[in-house]
């Protein structure tokens, strides 16, 4: 596993994507390639996936007209269709819209210290195995004044990060009842613009209540200003979206399912195998550590495996199939005062001081 950087010129958000494309033709391809293996393994050939790209592109460009333009643009420089980048940037509706029920993992927690300052923020990243070859950290700068740094996928417009407004969000993917195939604004979309347009999580909400989604996921979204700072999660499905607050002791944990009491009832059965029960539970256990200042100590409260009770550092089983394995891939932690990214590539069980890097 590799984890990339990349500091896109300032520019229009078709000549950065452009050059983006171009510097990682080749990542981005097998990316692409990956996925439309992906998909067509859990039934969604390609004859299916490019009207539902073209949708999430056409959507995109009504309720982002810059970002559609960023995804054009990254195809034009990686020589791909268009279609072929919005897929990637539609994942999680393609998935949904196949009816994919995979486990699915990802644990975030974001503690606001009691003494004061900004929120801190942990999460692991667990994705399919197959898919981690090559990650990316990358800098964008949407307007001039304002950077966007977020950690992503080749191909993919966001994913977790942090703006210079001091404005954070991580992600976890969600599966309700109400998920469909009337593909609507691309999940990673609406994080890519909280981080290009909100100075506070009044207005990522705000933002993300403004989107038609057609596929579930949860934002957490975290600010430094203004004493403890400000977090929220904002659980997005077709139903609606639900604004969770941290608890009396200023902490807010998620994993994958919903937590809102009116969605929750919506929410696709949970698979027998899935630990995001016990990873909450597990969260809420470890809420001390995870609201150490520093983020190398706030990993080490994510070192958990499944035969440690609850798999927050999840590792493949190599019997399965390649779309039924699960790993941590990243662990990340956002600095919102310095407006810069934490992380290490690969689980909890790997890091140590020398494989940490901020960006």
């Amino acid at each position: 596993m590799t984890v990339h950087t990349f500091v896109s010129p300032a520019a229009g958000p078709a000549e950065r994507a452009r050059a983006f494309g171009a510097a990682w033709r080749a990542e981005i391809g097998a990316n692409l390639e990956g996925y439309l293996r992906l998909f067509a393994a859990v039934g969604a050939p390609a004859d299916r996936v490019r009207p539902w790209s073209e949708a999430a592109l056409d959507q995109t460009a009504a309720w982002a007209p810059a970002l559609a333009e960023e995804i054009t643009g990254i195809a034009a420089g990686a020589g791909i269709e268009p279609w072929q980048a919005a897929a990637l940037n539609a994942r999680t509706e393609i998935l949904a819209a196949a009816g994919h029920r995979g486990r699915g993992e990802c644990s975030t927690a974001v503690v606001l210290p009691a003494g004061g300052g900004a929120p801190r923020t942990t999460q692991t990243w667990d994705w399919h195995d197959a898919l981690g070859a090559d990650l990316v950290v990358w800098a964008v700068e949407p307007r001039p004044g304002h950077t966007v740094r977020c950690f992503t996928e080749f191909g993919v417009l966001g994913k977790i990060g942090v703006n210079s407004a001091g404005v954070g969000v991580h992600f976890n993917i969600l599966r309700h009842t109400s998920d469909h195939a009337g593909i609507g604004v691309p999940v990673h979309v609406v994080a890519r613009r909280i981080l290009d347009d909100a100075a506070s999580v009044a207005e990522a909400a705000e933002i993300a209540r403004s989107a038609r989604v057609s596929a579930s996921s949860v934002i957490t979204v975290a600010a430094a200003g203004g004493g403890r700072g400000e977090a929220r999660c904002l659980e997005l499905c077709p139903q609606g979206v639900a604004e969770l607050h941290p608890d009396d002791d200023g902490v807010l944990l998620h994993t994958n399912h919903f937590l809102d009491p009116v969605l929750a009832e919506g929410q696709q059965p949970i698979l027998d195998d899935s630990s995001t029960h016990p990873r909450l539970a597990a969260l809420g256990d470890r809420a001390a550590a995870l609201g150490a200042q520093d983020p190398l100590e706030r990993a080490g409260a994510l070192l958990d495996h499944e035969a440690d009770g609850s798999g927050i550092c999840c590792h493949p089983d190599p019997a399965k199939p390649f779309h039924e394995r699960w790993q941590t891939l990243l662990t990340i932690a956002l600095d919102l005062e310095n407006a810069r990214l934490a992380y290490h590539g690969g689980g909890p069980c790997t890091a140590a001081p020398d494989t940490w890097h901020t960006f």
